[in-house]
């Protein structure tokens, strides 16, 4: 999802329309258009009105949930359903865990300098 999207689903699951949002935050209907649909991108006074209005975060508005992140940057799907469950372990395994994956990017570092 796109700033634009989270906007427009903020903005209808708040039940606003674009000319109620545009008011609340006091700007023109169509500003609000512009940012959903063409993808421009407010400046920080107004994202802040935006969220505020929305009752949401400024940083959901521009970069989704942690989730959203994540699922957007990790193409492995079984990768990033790894990273979901070590969230739940204690924090004594995952530094273990977090110490195995420096060991092997250090690995794989070494082996390109290498080359």
């Amino acid at each position: 999802m796109n700033f634009g999207e989270r906007l427009k689903k903020a903005r209808l699951e708040k039940g606003f329309s674009k000319s109620d949002l545009a008011k609340e935050i006091g700007v023109h209907y169509s500003q609000i258009g512009r940012y959903e649909d063409k993808g421009a991108n407010p400046a920080a006074d107004v994202l802040a009105k935006l969220a505020n209005a929305l009752e949401v975060s400024s940083d959901y508005l521009m970069n989704g949930t942690s989730n959203d992140l994540a699922n957007n940057s990790l193409t492995d799907k079984e990768l990033l359903n790894q990273f979901k469950a070590i969230q739940g372990m204690t924090d004594n395994d995952k530094t273990v865990i977090k110490t195995l994956i420096d060991a092997f990017i250090t690995k794989n570092k070494l082996k390109q300098l290498a080359l």
